[in-house]
């Protein structure tokens, strides 16, 4: 990509459903424009993004200039301390293979280091092998076959039940 690409710290907009729809999970969102304005551009932000944008002239046949986005927050690991979680990476597909998405993870690496943090986590949907075969190519590992972690989650319902004293 050329050096005209910025990455700047932003509002992802309609990105994130891009990225649902690629996942094919589009039926799981559940917020809304509020919501992300809300909880990542208030005083005590839940997350944060970075977008990635190029020129007019570099724009989409759609017209957007904003073309790739991550969304991260801070964590702790128990046995390492600080530690950075990207929720989501994502480039739209006429911009992949430009070194748009690697401008973006490299983005939130330096923002982690700069917090004093000693890990990048994240996950990826077994199907999607070409961003595995990146993500791999960057020096990452999977943690699920290497230390045999799997990601649980709780939710809906079963949240509320959990959450009963």
């Amino acid at each position: 990509m050329s050096t005209a690409l910025k990455i700047k710290e932003e509002e992802e907009e309609d990105l994130a459903e891009e990225l649902a729809e690629y996942e094919k999970v589009a039926n799981h969102v559940k917020i809304t424009q509020r919501d992300l304005e809300q909880d990542g551009f208030s005083n005590n932000p839940f997350f944060h993004g970075i977008i990635a944008e190029v020129p007019e002239q570099h724009r989409t046949k759609e017209g957007y200039t904003k073309i790739g986005y991550a969304l991260y927050f801070y964590t702790y690991s128990s046995w390492t301390g600080r530690a950075i979680y990207m929720q989501d990476l994502y480039v739209m597909p006429e911009f992949r293979g430009k070194g748009v998405g690697k401008a973006l993870m490299s983005k939130v690496a330096q923002l982690a280091l700069a917090a004093g943090c000693h890990q990048l986590n994240f996950t990826v949907v077994d199907w999607n092998k070409p961003s595995m075969d990146f993500y791999l190519s960057q020096g990452c590992f999977d943690v699920t076959a290497t230390m045999g972690y799997h990601c649980m989650r709780c939710e809906g319902e079963a949240l509320e039940h959990l959450a009963q004293p």
